[in-house]
């Protein structure tokens, strides 16, 4: 490959562009059709979230708290888990439930727990609660246990390996000071950073697409998801719509059932706690981050064309939330995948080598510029950790292409994957017999 050809082939498209904007439809179609409108849509609601943090009124809402941690087989890291929650500054009661699905074959999972609950005697209103489920149901059995043992106005669901910031329920709690809110997303960031080049890009990903862009769609009402990992709810609202349901992305599907009341109650809103921190494990090898995406991505196209495509209506979600779930739900999310993956094969085959790096070339340049100002908006508006975030800078300029043009080659393997196998009924959230007795869509 000659370069000196590729770095012509580069400015002159550059020049290209800048006398005939018309090429941006074909060089950058799905930047400026779906990517641009989305990153403005969510810097401003970045902006107006900054500008209502300045309104800093303490905490009026004190209500009894119950916490559900699901356990499989995470071991002593649960220990830190309950913890980290019994460490909150928020003064008022909480409830902890463990609840350790298999009890039977993670035994050590199940004495970690027990070995946790002298901590209730270290802390004020704190109260420890161990539910061991001696068969393995899965993990939707596994929240309604817990949810059934709950007797907390409030239910905060999270993972066994996960650890949390000590103002996190205060910071979900501010949020459902509105009576009209159901639901609250938590904020995940990656805890094992530097273990992989791989966690470092899930560290930018977390900070930007998690973080920072959840923090502005929740300014317009528009969440797609409360994490599975860190989500809070009213435990009467939880139990009207029946908990969680099986089959997998049991959180996207909860999120979807909560969206089709937001028609008939327009004032239901889902805000997003952006500085109740939670920390996690990502990925660390390119296998591990594979399956996963694996099973992030497949669950989409079960959840939105299979399981709830009778939801896509207006008269159920609303117009506002109709749209959006249509064009960012299915079409970013579902169908972007496969035809970035057939662009870009095209592409290679049928452009002159240099050609065709040249316009990668071009293309990289454009979304890094987009991505630093994401970064940059992100840094000064909502990061907590200001010194840790700046680390992360360099990394930026691999973010894209290598990172993200990865996880949507990973996409849309999982959506054909799904689309051809049902690859969600080969699921590890639950055992086969869970996954074959539930409804088949």
């Amino acid at each position: 490959m000659d370069l000196t050809t590729v770095y012509y082939v580069s400015v002159s498209t550059l020049e290209m562009l800048k006398q005939d904007h018309a090429l941006l439809f074909i060089m950058i179609p799905m930047v400026l059709l779906f990517e641009l409108p989305l990153s403005i849509l969510i810097n401003v609601g970045i902006v107006r979230w900054a500008i209502r943090q300045q309104k800093n009124t303490p905490l009026y809402f004190h209500p009894r708290v119950s916490i559900i941690i699901t356990c499989y087989g995470e071991g002593d890291a649960i220990i830190q888990t309950v913890e980290t929650l019994c460490e909150q500054i928020y003064s008022g009661p909480i409830q902890i439930i463990p609840v350790i699905d298999g009890a039977v074959q993670n035994q050590d999972t199940y004495k970690a727990a027990l070995k946790c609950l002298p901590m209730q005697q270290r802390y004020n209103n704190r109260t420890i609660d161990i539910v061991p489920k001696w068969q393995r149901g899965g993990r939707v059995s596994t929240l309604n246990a817990g949810l059934y043992r709950a007797t907390g106005e409030i239910v905060i669901n999270v993972d066994g390996d996960t650890s949390f910031d000590n103002n996190m329920v205060y910071q979900v709690l501010k949020e459902f000071e509105d009576p009209n809110v159901p639901a609250v997303g938590g904020s995940l960031r990656v805890r094992n950073i530097t273990d992989s080049f791989w966690t470092r890009m899930q560290t930018i990903e977390y900070m930007l697409s998690m973080q920072g862009g959840k923090t502005g769609l929740a300014e317009w009402n528009l969440i797609n998801n409360v994490s599975g990992a860190f989500g809070a709810f009213r435990r009467d609202f939880l139990m009207h719509i029946g908990g969680w349901d099986t089959h997998t992305a049991e959180d996207l599907d909860l999120t979807v059932r909560i969206k089709q009341y937001m028609s008939r109650h327009p004032k239901l809103r889902i805000p997003f706690a952006s500085l109740a921190i939670g920390h996690t494990d990502a990925p660390v090898t390119i296998k591990e981050l594979f399956n996963q995406r694996l099973r992030w991505d497949g669950d989409l196209l079960f959840l939105y064309l299979r399981k709830h495509k009778h939801a896509f209506s207006p008269k159920l979600l609303g117009w506002k939330t109709f749209l959006y779930t249509l064009f960012y739900g299915v079409v970013l999310n579902v169908v972007m995948p496969i035809l970035v993956l057939i662009y870009t094969v095209w592409m290679a085959i049928w452009l002159p080598i240099e050609f065709f790096v040249g316009v990668l070339a071009v293309q990289y340049l454009l979304y890094l510029l987009l991505s630093n100002f994401h970064f940059w908006v992100f840094w000064f508006a909502i990061s907590e950790r200001p010194r840790e975030d700046l680390k992360m800078l360099p990394w930026m300029l691999l973010f894209f292409p290598f990172y993200t043009l990865t996880v949507r080659f990973f996409a849309a393997f999982a959506l054909v994957h799904e689309w051809v196998r049902r690859g969600h009924e080969e699921s590890n959230m639950a055992p086969w017999w869970v996954l074959k007795r539930g409804k088949r869509f």
